[in-house]
């Protein structure tokens, strides 16, 4: 467009394919200094007027470049008067095109750095939520390790083989817990391991003691956090068992209902004793936690009593991606 303008001035194609050429590589030089400039160097917020600076002190060497070179390249009288007098527009369409750039490099770079620092908040949360989960998972380990330890110690007195078949099915658990480095298994995996906490308790407690698991293949393939069970069932063993003299019986069920894992555990309790309610402690209120930080949700746990029934009901969505999994529920 340049060369055809001075073409239209009266000037050959060569003067003016010569002078296009030359503004525009000197201008192209312009922009990519004060764009390189811009990627190292960013300007506070409300200093924008150092790049209006930057922008006229590029202008102006520009301008300088070009009343310096053009003469040398092109020597003839007309075009020398022609250039001195097209210096004022020629310097207002540089100072425009290289603020231009200057403005669209800054916005470029601001976006970069605003990606930069959300991954990097991203990064910081996602490290804060699994050391909380970590740490919540780890709470669970002392707890019920002081309590089969304090169950073996008054078994080997009078039931040493009871005991010594306690410590193996301790071990066992506590190796699979070892294990548990991913944050998400199948629910039969999660049963399996389940299992082991129950053979201990049966030990514990003898014939009072039964359990019932309730499941299909469909609620089995599903995906669960690890360990999530097991404080809920201790809670269900403790208010069952620790407030009544008879037998107590805790079933969990497990079904599949529109895509969505639904696990409920219940046991029965004595309501003028006992107030499940208010007395569930760390196991209900750190599965809570768990479910809020993988799914940012408060409506996962529902609870119920009914006829002397406490139930407790969690729900496992398999079609919403929990945040930051290694594993993640599928359809």
């Amino acid at each position: 467009m340049q060369s055809y303008l001075l073409y239209d001035f009266g000037f050959s194609w060569k003067v003016a394919s010569t002078d296009a050429g030359t503004t525009s590589v000197l201008l192209a030089a312009a922009c990519y200094l004060i764009s390189n400039n811009l990627k190292y160097y960013q300007p506070e917020k409300g200093r924008s007027v150092f790049i209006l600076v930057l922008c006229l002190v590029l202008t102006f060497l520009w301008i300088v470049a070009c009343r310096w070179l053009l003469p040398q390249l092109i020597p003839e009288p007309a075009y020398k008067s022609f250039l001195i007098q097209s210096l004022t527009i020629r310097f207002s369409i540089a100072f425009l095109i290289i603020t231009c750039m200057a403005m669209l490099s800054a916005l470029r770079y601001m976006q970069k750095d605003q990606k930069a620092n959300e991954a990097r908040k991203l990064a910081a949360e996602t490290l804060a939520r699994d050391a909380e989960l970590y740490k919540l998972r780890q709470q669970l380990q002392p707890h019920f390790l002081f309590n089969s330890l304090n169950s073996i110690s008054a078994l080997i007195g009078f039931k040493p083989d009871e005991a010594r078949k306690m410590i193996h099915q301790l071990s066992d658990f506590l190796r699979g817990t070892l294990k548990e480095e991913q944050q998400w298994v199948t629910l039969q995996h999660e049963l399996q391991h389940l299992q082991l906490y129950l053979d201990i308790e049966k030990v514990r407690f003898g014939h009072r003691l039964t359990t019932i698991l309730r499941h299909n293949d469909t609620a089995d393939a599903m995906l669960i956090p690890p360990m999530l069970l097991q404080p809920l069932v201790e809670n269900a063993i403790k208010f069952g068992l620790y407030d009544t003299i008879g037998d107590v019986t805790i079933s969990l069920d497990a079904v599949v209902i529109s895509n969505q894992l639904q696990i409920t555990i219940s046991n029965p309790y004595d309501p003028e004793t006992a107030y499940p309610k208010h007395g569930t402690g760390f196991g209900l209120s750190g599965v809570k936690r768990r479910l809020y930080l993988l799914f940012a949700r408060h409506d996962l746990i529902e609870i119920q009593t009914r006829n002397s029934i406490f139930s407790i009901t969690l729900k496992i969505p398999q079609t919403v991606n929990p945040q930051n999994t290694d594993l993640k529920p599928n359809a």
